[in-house]
C-alpha cells in the first residue's frame, strides 16, 4: 500500500484538478463575458449559465488549500511567505469576482453594472493568471534556504528571477488561455441565440492558441527545468496525463460541432496538462534551486497520526461536495435564458 504521504500527494493533486476544470469554466466565462455579451440581457445570461455553480465549484479549493495545511504544513508556510502578494492579490481577485457576480444586478443603473462587469473580466483575468505564473515558479525551482523559506520579489531584479517573469508570464498565458477557452466550451453548451453564435465563432481560435501555447510551455520547461522534463520518460502517470491531453484536444477538433463533447475535451485537456506536471516533480512538492532543499512529500508532511485521522474525514466531505455538484448540475441541466431583471443575476 503506498504511503500515507504518497495518498495525500494525489488527493491534493485530485482536489486542484477538479477546481481548475470546474472553477475553470467560470473564470472563462468572466473573460469573456463583455466579449461575448453586447446587451445588458446577453450578460445575465452569461452569468447565468454559471450563477448556480460558482461558488460551489470554489468549494474544491477551499478543500485544497485545507488538505494541503493539514497534510504538508510546511509546504503552505513556505509558499505563503515566498509568493506572499501574488497569494494575496489572487484573494482579492476572488473576492473581487464573487462581489461582482453578485451584486452587479442589485441596481438598474448603468453606470453601477458597468462597473462590476469590468471587475468581473479583471478579476477573472487576474486570478488564473497568477496562478499560472506561481505553478511555473514551483515547476523551474524557488531560492529556499536551509530553514525552508524563501523570499522571491514580484519582478525580476537583476540576476534574479522575480515571481512574474518570462517563464512563469507564459506559464500563466498558458493557463489564462485554457480556461479562457474552456469557459467557450461551457457557455457553448449552456447559452444560445447571438452569444452562443459569437462564442462559436472563438472557441476553434482560443484553442489553437492554447494548444501554441502548451508547446511553447513544453519548450521552455525543458530548458529552465530539465530535471523535471527528464524524469517524464519514467513516470507511467505522466503518460497517461500525455494521452489525456492528446485525446482532449482531438474531440475538440473532430467535435468542435457539437456543444457538450468539446466541454469534456477540454476537462481532459486540462486534468492530463496537471498529471503530467505532477507526476514529474513527484515526490517533490516544492522544488529548490539546491536540489537537497527540496521540500518532498516526505519532508514536508505532517505527522502520521493527522494524516490518518484526515484521511478519515476526507472521504465524507469529498462525498458532500461531490454529490452537492451532481444535484446542481442535474437540477439546472439544459441551456439558460436571462432572469428578468432585478430578478437573478
Amino acid at each position: 500500500m503506498p504511503e500515507l504521504t504518497t495518498i495525500w500527494f494525489w488527493l491534493i493533486a485530485l482536489m486542484f484538478a477538479a477546481w481548475a476544470v470546474l472553477d475553470g469554466f467560470d473564470f472563462g466565462a468572466g473573460v469573456l463575458h463583455r466579449l461575448v455579451a453586447r446587451t445588458d440581457t446577453e450578460r445575465r445570461e452569461v452569468l447565468a449559465a454559471i450563477g448556480p455553480v460558482w461558488d460551489g465549484n470554489e468549494v474544491w479549493l477551499i478543500a485544497a488549500g485545507g488538505s494541503l495545511f493539514l497534510a504538508f504544513p510546511r509546504l503552505l508556510a513556505a509558499g505563503f511567505s515566498g509568493f506572499y502578494l501574488p497569494v494575496i492579490f489572487v484573494v482579492w481577485g476572488l473576492i473581487l469576482r464573487g462581489l461582482s457576480i453578485e451584486l452587479r444586478s442589485h441596481l438598474a443603473s448603468p453606470l453601477w453594472r458597468s462597473f462590476f462587469d469590468l471587475t468581473f473580466t479583471l478579476s477573472s483575468v487576474v486570478v488564473p493568471l497568477l496562478m499560472g505564473a506561481l505553478l511555473g515558479n514551483v515547476v523551474r525551482g524557488v531560492p529556499l534556504n536551509e530553514q525552508g523559506y524563501f523570499e522571491l520579489a514580484l519582478f525580476p531584479a537583476e540576476g534574479e528571477h522575480g515571481v512574474l517573469d518570462g517563464y512563469s508570464l507564459l506559464c500563466g498565458l498558458l493557463v489564462l488561455v485554457t480556461l479562457t477557452a474552456h469557459g467557450a466550451n461551457w457557455l457553448s453548451w449552456k447559452t444560445g441565440g447571438v452569444v452562443l453564435e459569437r462564442v462559436r465563432a472563438l472557441r476553434v481560435r482560443l484553442w489553437l492558441a492554447t494548444a501554441v501555447l502548451w508547446l511553447a510551455a513544453v519548450l521552455a520547461t525543458s530548458r529552465v527545468a530539465p530535471e523535471v522534463m527528464g524524469a517524464f520518460t519514467a513516470r507511467p502517470l505522466a503518460w497517461a496525463g500525455l494521452l489525456l491531453c492528446l485525446g482532449g484536444l482531438t474531440t475538440l477538433f473532430v467535435k468542435r460541432a457539437s456543444d457538450r463533447a468539446p466541454f469534456f475535451g477540454g476537462a481532459a485537456f486540462i486534468t492530463g496538462c496537471l498529471v503530467m506536471t505532477v507526476a514529474c516533480l513527484f515526490p517533490v512538492v516544492l522544488r529548490a534551486h539546491t536540489p537537497a532543499l527540496s521540500l518532498t512529500v516526505t519532508s514536508a508532511a505532517s505527522g502520521p497520526i493527522a494524516l490518518r485521522a484526515g484521511l478519515f474525514w476526507w472521504g465524507p466531505g469529498v462525498f458532500l461536495a461531490a454529490g452537492y455538484l451532481w444535484w446542481v448540475l442535474r437540477h439546472f441541466r439544459g441551456k439558460v435564458t436571462a432572469a428578468r431583471d432585478g430578478e437573478g443575476y
